[in-house]
């Protein structure tokens, strides 16, 4: 799992400069999202990066056009 989270964090990282502590806060709730889908099952280390990518994106609003400055003009 960790070195799930680590390609999860080194992708993230690339998207955008952060703080090492904003880096810090991503990854620890990105830990506690795929402790939870792990519980639930998951297992395949693919799904669970893509997974983790996806719901740091939704925190940040990266993945909501709003949020990320379209005005639809």
């Amino acid at each position: 799992m960790e070195a799930t989270i680590d390609r999860i964090m080194q992708t993230y990282d690339l998207l955008a400069n952060r703080t090492s502590a904003a880096s810090a806060e991503a990854r620890e709730k990105v830990t506690n999202y795929l402790n939870t889908l792990m519980e639930a099952g998951e297992k395949d280390s693919h799904r669970l990066t893509v997974c983790g990518l996806t719901y740091l994106r939704q925190l940040d609003g990266t993945v909501d056009p709003v949020k990320a400055g379209y005005t639809g003009l």
